[in-house]
């Protein structure tokens, strides 16, 4: 596993990367909720009232590291994300500056 901090305009996160055989499972943690790759299950964090969302590639097949998370367009939100304004549509940099 890998851990990196990711900096935002008005705080840090931090970033995950676990090597999961021929994928890994990416998310960048805020201290109010997530934004991961596909594999997250956002409906379910739903239900622990955990704001999150999921995002596609902005380009390439699949999200591989961090990077690809702030860069990526999010295709999936949860009630508790859209709580606080986050659509589809935005870049992950851009829903997590708002978590």
């Amino acid at each position: 596993m890998q851990k990196v901090t990711v900096s935002l305009s008005r705080k840090v996160a931090d970033g995950y990367v676990i090597p999961l055989g021929p994928a890994n499972l990416v998310a960048i943690i805020t201290d109010v909720g997530l934004v991961g790759c596909g594999a997250f299950d956002v409906a379910a964090l739903d239900s622990f009232s955990y704001p999150a969302a999921k995002v596609r590639p902005a380009t390439g097949p699949s999200i591989a590291n961090t990077n690809d998370i702030l860069t990526g367009i999010i295709k999936e939100v949860n009630r508790g994300a859209m709580g606080r304004g986050i659509r589809n549509g935005m870049t992950g940099r851009q829903a997590l500056e708002l978590m």
